[in-house]
């Protein structure tokens, strides 16, 4: 595995994960983050979030909104929170092997993307 920009990551299309893969060692993790300001490690280093402030309740809804249609066109399906009202959090994962896979990354990628239409 090397480190990719976030226009590289952007461009994939997220794997199918059944398992029996190893998670992303941690070194690598932490450099790869690198090239995607703002996303930080969580749960020693087995997921990534990122945290945003939107304008109000339904731009985070709608935000959420375009993320969902992201996911689900890569199979790959983050943790969506909204907290009052206008602070979001996404958190990535890859559930099958209980840590970070590159779809982690190439996800956080595409959402970051998504992002910059609806950040305060």
């Amino acid at each position: 595995m090397e480190v990719q920009s976030t226009e590289t990551l952007s461009k994939q299309k997220c794997k199918p994960c059944e398992g029996g893969v190893d998670p992303c060692p941690l070194s690598f993790s932490r450099d790869q983050l690198a090239e995607l300001p703002g996303w930080q490690l969580t749960h020693e280093g087995k997921r990534i979030r990122k945290d945003w402030r939107v304008k109000n309740f339904m731009k985070g809804l709608e935000f959420f909104q375009e993320v969902a249609k992201v996911a689900e066109d890569d199979g790959h399906h983050p943790d969506l929170h909204l907290e009052s009202y206008r602070e979001v959090w996404i958190e990535l994962w890859t559930h099958a092997i209980g840590g970070l896979s590159e779809n982690d990354f190439i996800l956080a990628a595409k959402i970051d993307a998504i992002a910059c239409n609806f950040a305060k």
